[in-house]
């Protein structure tokens, strides 16, 4: 999701890496949920997310768009997001117990949290994002396993190479003013990374397959 941000504002004017320590530290989340429940559409889900849900839940994408997660238009392109309750109870995701069900497989948006990534030069980095998290006397830790994700450099260059394939969707659409070229692309990025389903094998290499194929057909 594109954002005009101010980092100077936002931020603690520091841009990080992985191997960096982060103020971010809070005892688990421990007796605090509230980013789960003042959380609205805007969990986008990239492809590793679809996927991680899918295993997770043994599910497929339509099983998965009967009560997990939605469609909307993103920066003019078709994506998924984490359902959300209405009357703001909430991630679906989110136990009475105020944990969260799918820990081990959350997205990577909520494995980022308060951070966020800033993209420049083909590459990106992460910044704090200081007013959103609210948990008292944080203490450091190490980025890399705050995110918690196995093969983390494989997964870093995963979310690279999707954004910047996302620019490059993003700058074909928005050179035409024919809706049917528009759902055109529209649908066949739908399809090819999400709804198409994927094996439990190695994520990346399916990915990167179908990235291919994108690349040649639109």
């Amino acid at each position: 999701m594109e954002r005009e941000l101010d980092l100077a504002e936002v931020s603690d004017g520091r841009l990080y890496t992985s191997g960096d320590m982060v103020k971010i530290g809070c005892n688990d989340c421990a007796g605090c949920s509230e980013c789960c429940r003042v959380v609205e559409d805007t969990i986008i889900l990239d492809p590793y997310d679809i996927w991680q849900l899918e295993r997770h839940l043994a599910a497929d994408f339509e099983a998965l768009m009967e009560s997990r997660i939605r469609l909307s238009v993103v920066d003019g392109i078709i994506q998924p997001h984490l359902y959300v309750r209405p009357n703001g109870a909430g991630c679906t995701f989110l136990g009475a117990d105020g944990r969260c069900g799918i820990h081990e497989s959350r997205p990577g948006f909520c494995r980022m949290f308060p951070m966020g990534r800033i993209y420049e030069d083909g590459d990106f980095r992460y910044f704090l994002q200081v007013h959103e998290c609210g948990y008292p006397n944080k203490t450091k830790i190490k980025l890399k396993k705050w995110l918690g994700i196995p093969d983390l450099g494989r997964y870093e260059k995963f979310v690279k190479d999707w954004h910047f394939f996302l620019k490059k969707v993003q700058g074909i659409l928005g050179e035409t003013e024919n809706d049917d070229v528009v759902k055109s692309v529209n649908m066949f990025v739908l399809n090819l990374f999400y709804v198409k389903p994927y094996e439990t094998a190695d994520f990346y290499e399916q990915f990167y397959e179908r990235l291919e194929e994108a690349r040649i057909g639109i």
